[in-house]
């Protein structure tokens, strides 16, 4: 019995991830980013195979008043502001690829304001720009944190008017959607703004909308350690709705995926198992890329967990299955 424990244990051990990261910012809050070179180095280095490369679709500003440059969106309290030239940035490095590396990116377009209803015609200019290269779009910034509060104007809701017409318009071109929606604020010990999220996938079956971080954030967890309502919601969403997916990025892995002592949660395994064909890796990288391999690796002891096909299916295929049918 020993002995078939142990080579149980070496055979899972022994697994090789090749990965897709769902989630990378190729430029940070100041739209710098280190460069392709280093981002093709670190996904090499990593079996990174595939990678969704996006702007981030702010600009944090350096206020007259405040002395030191930040070096975050939350280093002090000066605004951010929409800022759509992040798009160019994406597609320029991309388009200096060659055919062969340009394979393994799938651009998706961030830089517009989310509660503008002209955004969809923006999208579609930006489309009919570069036909063929936009295979997503997102992240879309809506409710995040303290960015929420330090953006400039409303409030963006990932359910209002101005989105809907994005949602529409990526189902028509076969777009998938990430969506940064926080479930709930980070007092709030119950799923305050699920209805934001919910709102467009009852409205929207033909949109495939990955959600960022499964709704969460470390700023909720930092007020609310874990927030248990989360399980059962998301069993019940992924039930309902079969166009919805997950971005499993940092956030997710303590303290939902991993307990205190870095081993899988059964429930959370049983999750995946039962929707084996919608769960994502993503690394949330913000223009520098370092860490690229850290974070996708981080998630290796629940890859273990699953079984081998469910597992690989996780870490690199599933992402592939939901880009555009067609390009």
């Amino acid at each position: 019995m020993a002995l078939g424990l142990l080579t149980a244990s070496a055979w899972v051990q022994a697994r090789d991830y090749a990965y897709s990261d769902a989630h990378l910012h190729y430029v940070d809050f100041f739209q710098e980013t280190e460069g392709m070179s280093t981002l093709l180095k670190a996904m090499a280095k990593n079996r990174i195979d595939h990678v969704m490369i996006s702007g981030i679709p702010v600009a944090k500003k350096w206020h007259e008043d405040e002395p030191k440059r930040p070096r975050y969106y939350a280093g002090d309290d000066a605004d951010a502001y929409w800022y759509s030239a992040t798009d160019v940035w994406v597609a320029t490095a991309v388009r200096q690829l060659t055919a062969e590396q340009r394979e393994h990116f799938h651009p998706f377009l961030s830089g517009f304001n989310p509660n503008d209803k002209n955004s969809a015609a923006h999208i579609q200019r930006m489309l009919d720009l570069d036909p063929g290269l936009w295979q997503g779009i997102g992240e879309v910034f809506t409710r995040h944190d303290d960015l929420t509060a330090l953006i400039s104007g409303d409030t963006p809701r990932a359910n209002n008017e101005a989105l809907s017409k994005v949602y529409a318009l990526a189902a028509k071109y076969d777009l998938p959607v990430l969506v940064h929606s926080n479930i709930t604020s980070k007092r709030e010990r119950n799923p305050l703004y699920l209805a934001e999220i919910e709102e467009p996938l009852t409205l929207h079956p033909d949109t495939r909308f990955i959600w960022a971080h499964a709704g969460t954030s470390a700023e909720i967890h930092r007020h609310q350690t874990q927030m248990p309502f989360l399980l059962p919601e998301l069993t019940r969403l992924l039930a309902k709705y079969p166009n919805l997916y997950i971005d499993l990025s940092w956030s997710m892995l303590t303290p939902y995926l991993l307990d205190e002592n870095g081993k899988a949660r059964p429930e959370w395994v049983t999750l995946v198992k039962r929707f084996p064909d919608r769960f994502m890796l993503g690394s949330d990288v913000v223009g520098r890329f370092d860490k690229l391999g850290v974070e996708l690796k981080s998630f290796n002891p629940f890859l273990d967990a699953l079984p081998e096909s469910v597992a690989h299916k996780v870490a690199k295929d599933n992402f592939v299955s939901v880009l555009p049918k067609q390009r």
